[in-house]
């Protein structure tokens, strides 16, 4: 079920059924982030965790490696749209030196 669910949601981008909290809108341009490396990490990124609990969707945190700076993404979906709700960039404080791996 969870590679089927993280699968619709990277469709859902795909087509662009995309909605942007006013919390990921004021984060990304805090950080000076582009809309498409946030994007690209949802679409390529690694899954980090998976939130089942969290309301009123559940929720992934997803790494993208690949972009010229790490990038988290926390995103969920109601099955018809993706719901950016943040964007950061990890620091080594918080996580280990692959940003997939919290510190205790």
């Amino acid at each position: 079920m969870y590679t089927k669910d993280i699968d619709a949601l990277r469709e859902l981008c795909r087509k662009g059924c995309i909605k942007w909290t006013l919390h990921a809108l004021k984060r990304i341009r805090e950080r000076e982030l582009s809309s498409s490396d946030v994007i690209d990490t949802v679409l390529s990124g690694y899954v980090v965790l998976h939130y089942h609990d969290d309301k009123p969707f559940p929720s992934w945190l997803l790494y993208n490696g690949d972009a010229d700076l790490p990038l988290h993404v926390v995103v969920s979906t109601d099955g018809k749209n993706a719901y950016f709700i943040t964007a950061y960039i990890p620091n080594l404080n918080d996580w280990q030196s692959d940003f997939k791996t919290r510190k205790d």
